[in-house]
């Protein structure tokens, strides 16, 4: 335990600029996807990030929130040392990756222009897809970011902490819900609406 507490007195540099590189790798194969016109390819890369992104929202919200919720601060502040940093980046990436590639994919296969009431499916998924990026990106991001900045100073304060990740799992919950919700239409769209 005192490597712990060690390891928490130090301020450490927890945005890793250099996940960058991940990110805009990424990216461009998202774009060379939907570039090189391949609908198998763009299909995959929309799939994977759909289910990367869903498999750790659902993980996040149901499994490490109520856990954290539980733990002692020095404990909750290490996992979030060590998580905080992968999520500022991984995440907002996979709900780009996802929404675009989907939207590109739906062009693509002729599901934006069914007529009403199959186009709602559609719509459906839309609605939801931006409830989760203004949720990701207005309150997630910067709340990750705020952890980040408050586990790099000398003394963080844990109850700050704790109270910026507790409404965190929250709404990550509430996004893990929404996660179910779009699975529910895209399995009605990949069986024909």
């Amino acid at each position: 335990m005192a490597t712990l507490a060690g390891e928490l007195e130090r301020p450490q540099k927890l945005i890793r600029w250099h996940y960058l590189w991940y990110v805009a790798l990424a990216l461009a194969v998202m774009i060379a996807a939907i570039v090189i016109g391949n609908v198998w390819f763009l299909n995959w890369v929309h799939v994977m990030s759909g289910i990367l992104w869903t498999g750790i929202d659902l993980f996040m919200g149901f499994v490490i929130g109520p856990i954290l919720r539980r733990v002692d601060m020095p404990v909750r502040t290490a996992v979030l040392t060590r998580l905080t940093p992968v999520t500022v980046f991984l995440l907002p990436t996979l709900s780009v990756l996802t929404a675009t590639a989907g939207w590109f994919l739906a062009a693509d296969l002729g599901l934006t222009r069914l007529p009403w009431p199959q186009l709602g499916w559609i719509a459906a998924a839309l609605v939801l897809v931006t409830l989760m990026t203004i949720q990701g990106v207005g309150y997630l991001l910067p709340t990750s970011l705020r952890v980040c900045f408050e586990l790099q100073k000398a003394r963080p304060d844990g109850r700050k902490i704790g109270r910026m990740m507790s409404r965190f799992y929250y709404v990550v919950a509430s996004q893990g819900i929404m996660q179910v919700a779009i699975v529910v239409v895209m399995a009605r769209l990949a069986t024909g609406v």
